[in-house]
Order: C-alpha cells, then structure tokens, then sequence
C-alpha cells in the first residue's frame, strides 16, 4: 500500500505537462513551417525542424520524469541515482520556467510552475525525511531482512578495554589567558 499519494501526483502532472509541452513546440514547428517567413535571416525549414526536435526533446525529458516519479509511487521509495539527479534537474528547471513565464505569460503560468516545482520538491523532502526516521529508530543496524538483508546486533559503543587498567581521573585542561 502506498503511503504517500504525492508521488502519483507528481507523476500525472508530469507525463501531462510532458504531453503539453511537445505539443506545444510541435505545434509552434508547424506554424513556422507554414508561415514561410524568415526571422533575421534564417531559414524557416531550419526554425521548424529545432522547434520539433525541441518537441521531441522535451517530451521525452518530462515523460522520463514521469517515469522516474512513477518508479518511487510503486517502489513507495526515495529515488536513487540519476532518477534522484533528474527530479533535482526537473524542480530547477520549473523554478527558471516559472521566472520567466511571470515576465512573459502572467501570472497564472507562473502559478501552475510553482505548484510543480512545489510538488516535485515535496516528493523529495518527502522521502528523505521518511529514511531518516527509519533510520534513526533502526539504530543504523543496516538493512534488515525486508530490505533484503540480514539483521546484524548493534556494534558496541567504543571503552576502556578489559584487558588493560583503567586510566585514573581525567582533568581538564588549564584555562589559558589571551
């Protein structure tokens, strides 16, 4: 059973934002291509094609994001890796998207933007802050057998060895003036 529904969140709104975006890109490709102009001298055929690799490009970087999102709702997780490096890479590029979408597109872009960047950032505060409780109420014995792993007895806090004599009382270092 899945603990945290954010995960799924963060992974719908991806994969439809990775949708959004390609066809947004394709659709500006298709415009230049049929529009025949020429913006400061370069070549609309030329214009057209970098909008649909872009399309293509994008698409696929936010559906692997979504893919990535998706992998920690199932594994109920934190992301490791390159899925962790790429949900960091996709909250930094909401926060620069955001900045420039309230300049140019308003406000409300500048919202949905901050809404996604906010998920994204949750889902890895999320997980992170789920492990470090485990792993302070685990005693940081390792992993245990639902990991996959063998339980091993806490090691002993370090001593005076039983073999040698106890050293006699220590004091404390004399106060120096300046």
């Amino acid at each position: 059973m899945v603990r945290r529904p954010v995960a799924w969140v963060v992974a719908v709104v991806l994969l439809a934002e990775a949708f959004g975006v390609a066809a947004l890109n394709w659709f500006m490709g298709v415009v230049v291509d049929r529009q025949d102009m020429s913006l400061a001298g370069l070549d609309p055929h030329h214009m057209s094609m970098t909008a649909k690799i872009g399309a293509v490009v994008f698409g696929l970087y936010f559906a692997l994001c979504a893919l990535v999102a998706l992998l920690v709702a199932i594994r109920d997780r934190a992301p490791a890796g390159l899925g962790r490096i790429l949900l960091i890479s996709v909250a930094v590029v909401h926060g620069l998207l955001g900045a420039v979408a309230w300049g140019l597109l308003g406000w409300r872009a500048f919202l949905f933007m901050v809404l996604v960047l906010a998920l994204v950032v949750l889902l890895l505060m999320t997980y992170d802050r789920a492990e470090g409780a485990g792993a302070a109420v685990d005693g940081g014995a390792g992993p245990g057998p639902q990991d996959g792993g063998t339980r091993s007895e806490p090691e002993p806090e370090p001593g005076p060895r039983k073999d040698t004599p106890a050293a006699g009382p220590v004091t404390p270092p004399a106060p120096t003036t300046p």
